[in-house]
């Protein structure tokens, strides 16, 4: 870190990444029963509900089975996450500002395209995950998956032979349609509560933009600025352990 805490985009793509990953690995199993539940044929339903689907799972196919796809799930979770974060911390080139200085429209609008490249580059992995999460020797057409394979490098072999190179990004518009408004959402949402903290710690004027209060020292900690306001009020240090 610099003298005011700030990091190398670097460090913070890298720390993205790995965020990324840990996340994902953590919560993989509840996202392949996803996948079991959407596939399978409602007219006859091979589990009954969440808590099922991962009994069944368990019991039938091993625990491992809960983690099938992972490390492509891994894969694709570092150029999703490193790319969005290098699209984003990047776009301050097209506005031809601080990306600070952004207003809540932009900020929408940035991570909305940064979302929608990232997941362009990364959707091959989703769909071979997504076929392999499918796929069950215990499901009625192995879980009805369009190709069959045994393993990740030869499911990409497979929908590349039935389907030819672009097959391997069937469904993008559809993911697009709710990928790319959630991250808007999200960090759109972040965005704004930081302006909020930031107002209410009166480093800027209004929580709507990043106009700087005047004659504020942007340097200074929260703790010491409320410190520094209340000297100026009373004359005099109240807190306990002043860090002035």
């Amino acid at each position: 870190m610099d003298d005011l805490g700030h990091i190398s985009q670097w460090s913070a793509i890298m720390a993205g990444s790995l965020a990324g990953m840990v996340s994902t690995i953590v919560m993989y199993p509840t996202d392949l029963i996803k996948t079991r539940l959407i596939v399978q044929n409602m007219l006859e339903p091979s589990y009954r509900g969440i808590l099922h689907a991962f009994s069944t799972v368990y019991q039938q196919e091993g625990f491992l089975a809960l983690y099938r796809g992972v490390s492509l799930t891994v894969l694709g979770a570092l150029p999703f996450s490193a790319g969005s974060l290098l699209v984003y911390m990047n776009l301050e080139k097209i506005w031809n500002g601080p990306r600070d200085r952004f207003s809540l429209l932009q900020n929408f609008a940035n991570i909305c395209l940064a979302a929608a490249v990232t997941q362009t580059l990364s959707f091959p992995f989703d769909t071979v995950k997504r076929k392999m999460q499918a796929q069950s020797p215990y499901l009625p057409r192995c879980g009805g998956v369009d190709v069959h394979f045994s393993g990740a490098t030869d499911c990409f072999r497979q929908i590349v032979k039935a389907h030819g190179v672009l097959g391997l990004w069937n469904g993008l518009a559809a993911n697009l349609l709710k990928v790319v408004p959630y991250f808007g959402v999200m960090f759109g949402t972040f965005e704004f509560c930081k302006r909020i903290c930031l107002y209410h710690n009166g480093y800027i004027v209004s929580p709507l933009s990043y106009k700087l209060t005047p004659g504020v020292d942007q340097s200074l900690k929260p703790q010491e600025l409320r410190e520094l306001k209340k000297f100026f009020k009373t004359g005099k240090l109240n807190s306990r352990k002043p860090t002035l």
